[in-house]
């Protein structure tokens, strides 16, 4: 069980090529939010597709600010996954998203990329401390800090399925 503060930043990044990022990890997620838990927690579960395994996690958190949260996350039983699911918040639709982790300059980046979109993706990165400072990947066009932004929450995310309108007014 893992269970601590998580410290996160999420940016809002062009979709780049991702044969051209230090891949580690490729990983097929589909993420179900739960009804709300104890102290309005956010609950969700997680079936993880990676290299033909699947396994199954549970997290809550708790919000302490855009930023910072408690994190308690383990892995569950496909079983517990099941009946986990019979308490899944209906005003939100399941998250798809295939996430890419890749290393740069010691920084362990996670891309989450969304079948409704092949122009935009989420970046996120776990900070030590929330003054780090982030050295971006040169192959990355980064075209803003999402990290406070509810509408580029995952539960939003899928909800609208598209990203928000940025300038231009187009939705992507």
């Amino acid at each position: 069980m893992a269970k601590g503060l998580e410290i996160e930043r999420k940016f809002l990044v062009e979709l780049p090529d991702v044969r051209r990022l230090d891949v580690k990890r490729k990983i097929g997620i589909t993420q179900t939010y739960l009804n709300h838990g104890k102290d309005k927690s956010q609950r969700r579960v997680r079936r993880i597709a990676e290299n033909g395994a699947i396994t199954y996690t549970y997290t809550e958190k708790v919000f302490i600010s855009a930023i910072t949260r408690e994190e308690n996350e383990y892995e569950i039983s496909r079983e517990e996954y099941d009946r986990l699911l019979g308490q899944s918040d209906k005003s939100v639709r399941p998250v798809e998203k295939v996430r890419y982790c890749f290393d740069y300059h010691d920084q362990l980046f996670e891309l989450d990329t969304y079948p409704f979109s092949d122009k935009l993706a989420i970046m996120e990165l776990e900070l030590r401390s929330p003054d780090q400072k982030i050295d971006f990947p040169d192959n990355v066009h980064v075209l803003g800090d999402v990290s406070s932004d509810k509408r580029y929450s995952n539960a939003s995310l899928a909800s609208a399925g598209s990203f928000p309108a940025i300038s231009g007014g187009e939705n992507c």
